[in-house]
């Protein structure tokens, strides 16, 4: 996140509230990963004011917020999209799924084998670490969480696919050696439209039917 550990820990907080906002919506367990990301996007910048607190470094704190965005993101997003969308749009969203699969397996295998390290730079914090075909593993990586959201048919995931697509670009024009760090801020910013469309989802969930069922009606000469 730019400028500061305390803008981290309002932005933390503020979207960890929604997430749990979202979370209580939910009545259909398969929506239950996609109401709580904005949970796991808040804790990972709530994390990421631990690193701002450390000063950088390679502490555990380092390595989580690495965990959190490069691989588990990569999986998250499109496996949380997969689960809550109706069955006739699942099948084009194996595509980013399986994106996110291949490139979550290579970015957790360069995590566990080489080091992670975070540098404050002024404003803004950038994390190092080896990565071969780095731009191959960024296409697969944007494919699998802002396209999954972009295929799945739903207006407000739609929008916020359009949003973390914009905000990805122009954290590369502006912050290309903090890209990860900042696009993953503005993923969590974007990812309060989910509070909007949970509560739209409850809204049109049909209500369950009582255990009696409906009334009988009374024959005209019924006892």
């Amino acid at each position: 996140m730019c400028w500061s550990a305390t803008a981290d820990l309002v932005a933390g907080a503020g979207i960890s509230a929604v997430g749990a906002a979202c979370v209580a919506q939910v009545r259909d367990l398969r929506r239950l990963p996609l109401a709580a990301l904005p949970l796991l996007l808040g804790a990972h910048q709530l994390t990421e004011a631990a690193v701002w607190h450390a000063g950088g470094g390679s502490g555990p704190a380092v390595v989580a917020w690495a965990v959190v965005a490069l691989p588990l993101l990569a999986l998250w997003v499109p496996a949380a999209v997969l689960c809550a969308v109706p069955g006739r749009a699942r099948p084009v969203l194996l595509l980013p799924l399986a994106a996110g699969v291949v490139t979550a397996a290579v970015l957790a295998c360069r995590i566990a084998t080489g080091p992670v390290t975070a540098e404050i730079r002024g404003h803004t914090v950038g994390y190092v670490f080896a990565l071969p075909h780095a731009a191959l593993l960024t296409a697969g990586y944007l494919f699998a969480t802002a396209g999954s959201l972009l295929l799945s048919g739903e207006r407000p995931l739609v929008v916020l696919g359009v949003l973390a697509a914009v905000g990805a670009a122009v954290c590369w024009a502006l912050w290309r050696l903090e890209f990860v760090s900042t696009w993953c801020a503005v993923a969590a910013l974007c990812s309060v439209v989910l509070l909007g469309r949970a509560r739209t989802v409850r809204r049109s969930a049909p209500r369950p039917r009582s255990a009696g069922g409906p009334p009988r009606r009374r024959s005209a000469g019924g006892a």
